[in-house]
């Protein structure tokens, strides 16, 4: 870097105006890191190096100037929307970096309800931009946890999945075309069509990049009809995870297409199903919905899938129900887990990972008793899976620990890198992927290599083709 700090901050208020240029300390301080380390925020200790400032940038144009900015000067980029990363892509690990913040670009820029496709800028809200679809009796599909306060640059770029994933599929089925700025400060647009086989399909190149290869600026995604009165909630417990993986995979095979599946074993369902779910139970739960027809026949064979299991007790919809209108994290929730984590020193945190239905038992089999036996204060451990597919499904691992004889910014090295390490190690022996939705970032960026295997050349080609400077992101994907 041939810049100083303060030169980093002069020419970023000569291309932005002084306005939008943020140097408080507090929030660059705020600014390091993400969800990875949220114990670092939750208890006001930050470890790693401030940016030298955060560009608020308005419109593509700044994006352009920044980008070309910090790559003729060899300036480290991160780039930022909602803020709800959870695996440290956001982290400014190199000194002086620049946060390019995307969230006042945040326009609607259209909804067409006959093309059945909405465009809206990097820093819109997604509830923001649901809710205005509802008004036309639209819904975009996608429902991640973080729907209150995600935004839709960011989901892009984390290749994002929501909780109606097995109907509506991940945010790389949903996105039609989109802007993206790269480094140097070029701006690419991906055309709005249906599809087309002209080459390779190069909106994967910046879906998932995770602001490693460019900056998002625009996309537009699908609409599909939003009929909720015609949604139908199905709910069974049983005492085996093997058993659900089956029923899970009959139900696919079968070709039926809930929005909702779910499996939960005793200790994940423990902290949702209590109230009617023994302390040995799993908990299967579906929901169907879309057209009236669909949604009847959808609920009705998968009804009859799970009959055919013994095992299986069948639950009153209604609780079901019940249970999934609480499930998204707003900024209330979120502060009450802060809060609870400050007072109690209990920390929750969750990883994922997806493989085929052969292995996937095997991966939930094996890494569970490795925790308990190779982390220390351990108070729950156990998962579900939610997301499932015709050759196989995901595993979320949900695990609570009590910080013991360790600091707030000791917990990602004794705890949350452990645990990780593990899951990622059984999922790779068994021919799996160590991430199914959150992204790499910097936390799983060691085990990338084992993951691409051989195709490893295609990702480094990529960095090295659109990023020949390394200003983008770095240490994000790519260790």
């Amino acid at each position: 870097m041939d810049i100083s700090r303060e030169g980093i901050v002069e020419g970023l208020q000569r291309i932005l105006g002084p306005e939008h240029v943020v140097t408080d300390p507090q929030l660059l301080r705020e600014r390091s890191i993400d969800n990875f380390r949220k114990l670092e925020h939750i208890f006001g200790v930050y470890t790693l190096p401030p940016p030298a400032a955060v560009a608020m940038v308005q419109s593509t144009q700044h994006v352009a100037e920044v980008l070309a900015f910090a790559d003729a000067h060899g300036v480290n980029v991160v780039p930022r929307t909602g803020g709800t990363a959870t695996e440290g892509g956001l982290e400014t690990h190199v000194p002086d970096s620049i946060v390019v913040d995307g969230s006042a670009m945040n326009r609607i820029l259209s909804i067409d309800a006959y093309d059945m496709q909405a465009t809206a800028q990097c820093g819109v809200p997604l509830q923001e931009l649901e809710d205005r679809v509802r008004e036309q009796g639209l819904t975009t599909g996608h429902s991640p946890q973080s729907k209150p306060v995600a935004h839709m640059g960011g989901l892009v770029a984390t290749r994002s999945i929501g909780q109606f994933s097995t109907l509506y599929g991940g945010i790389e089925d949903m996105v039609v075309g989109l802007e993206a700025v790269f480094p140097g400060g070029e701006v690419t647009r991906i055309k709005n069509v249906p599809r087309r086989a002209a080459g390779p399909d190069i909106r994967h190149v910046v879906i998932g990049n995770e602001g490693a290869l460019c900056f998002i600026t625009e996309v537009t995604v699908k609409l599909f009809p939003y009929l909720p009165e015609n949604n139908v909630f199905l709910g069974w417990t049983l005492k085996s995870m093997k058993t659900g993986f089956e029923v899970l995979r009959e139900v696919m095979v079968a070709g039926y297409k809930p929005s909702v599946a779910r499996l939960y074993d005793p200790e994940d369902g423990g902290l949702h199903f209590s109230h009617f779910a023994a302390a040995d139970d799993c908990v299967l739960l579906f929901m169907a919905e879309g057209a009236a027809a669909i949604a009847k026949a959808t609920a009705e064979g998968i009804t009859e899938i799970v009959g055919r299991q013994p095992a299986c007790t069948p639950v009153d919809g209604g609780l079901i129900r019940t249970w999934f209108e609480d499930l998204t994290w707003g900024p209330d929730k979120i502060s009450r887990e802060d809060e609870r984590i400050r007072t109690t020193r209990n920390v929750n945190r969750t990883t994922e990972v997806s493989a085929g239905w052969s292995s996937i038992n095997d991966i939930y089999e094996a890494a569970l008793p490795r925790i308990r036996s190779e982390v220390p204060d351990i108070t729950i451990l156990g998962g579900h899976s939610s997301h499932s597919y015709i050759n196989g499904t995901n595993m979320y691992f949900n695990y609570f620990y009590d910080l013991v004889d360790c600091e707030p910014e000791e917990e990602v090295t004794k705890y949350y890198l452990p645990i990780i390490g593990i899951i990622c190690e059984e999922t790779l022996r068994r021919g799996g992927s160590i991430v199914h939705h959150h992204g790499i970032g910097k936390a799983r960026a060691p085990w990338v290599r084992d993951e691409y295997g051989s195709s490893y050349v295609v990702l480094e080609t990529l960095k090295r083709a659109f990023d020949p400077n390394g200003v983008m992101n770095k240490g994000t994907i790519i260790p």
